[in-house]
């Protein structure tokens, strides 16, 4: 059974958000992952490899594996078939919303203003992905929408880095980030992975 947003959000204080070249790296780096402690993995639709990737790391025991960056409701349906557990995306519109709720999965659209928080809490959402958080005007910027929306929860994503996600965590609107510094681009060093992995495991400790 897939488990609901909030407790996808609670299961690690990080989640990383992956862009995928090669396939075939794909269940080596989620076993890297797991094995430091964060079990729910963002691989983002933004390459040729995301869904074969996503499809390889379902294979990995104890991973959440949902599809990022997921735009229209070809992409959910994409998405679903290569075996997502749950929907990110960078924006929020009512047709995608509806496709993904009309699936059961977990969904977890991108805001950026009230209004667009407003328009998801019509929409029966109140978990949000904060996107992108820094250029958006970081925590402040946040803790300013977090006042009159206090039934939402967020993933602030977009900038946010190691040094600086403990500071996002100690809110209590802030249930997780996402995180790309835990994969960087290129060939993968596992080691190096399952180091990082484990560093952001224990943010919320």
């Amino acid at each position: 059974m897939i488990p609901p947003i909030q407790d996808i959000m609670l299961a690690a204080p990080v989640i990383p958000v992956l862009v995928i070249e090669d396939a075939g790296h794909a269940r080596p780096i989620a076993e890297a992952l797991v094995s430091g402690g964060l079990r729910v993995l963002e691989v983002t639709l933004r390459t040729p490899a995301a869904l074969e990737a996503i499809r390889e790391m379902k294979q990995v025991p104890g991973a959440i594996v949902g599809a990022g960056t997921v735009t229209n409701a070809d992409e959910c349906e994409a998405a679903l078939k290569a075996g997502s557990e749950f929907i990110v995306s960078p924006g929020l519109t009512e047709n995608l919303t509806r496709v993904v709720t009309s699936h059961g999965l977990p969904f977890l659209p991108g805001v950026s203003t009230a209004s667009d928080i407003m328009r998801g809490l019509d929409l029966g959402l109140a978990h949000f992905k904060f996107f992108p958080a820094i250029p958006s005007g970081g925590l402040p910027a946040l803790k300013a929408l977090a006042g009159p929306f206090g039934q939402c929860r967020f993933c602030p994503t977009g900038g946010i880095r190691q040094d600086s996600a403990a500071e996002w965590l100690a809110e209590d609107f802030v249930l997780c980030v996402g995180g790309s510094w835990i994969v960087p681009p290129g060939p993968p060093d596992l080691a190096a992975i399952e180091r990082a992995a484990r560093k952001a495991s224990e943010l919320r400790a």
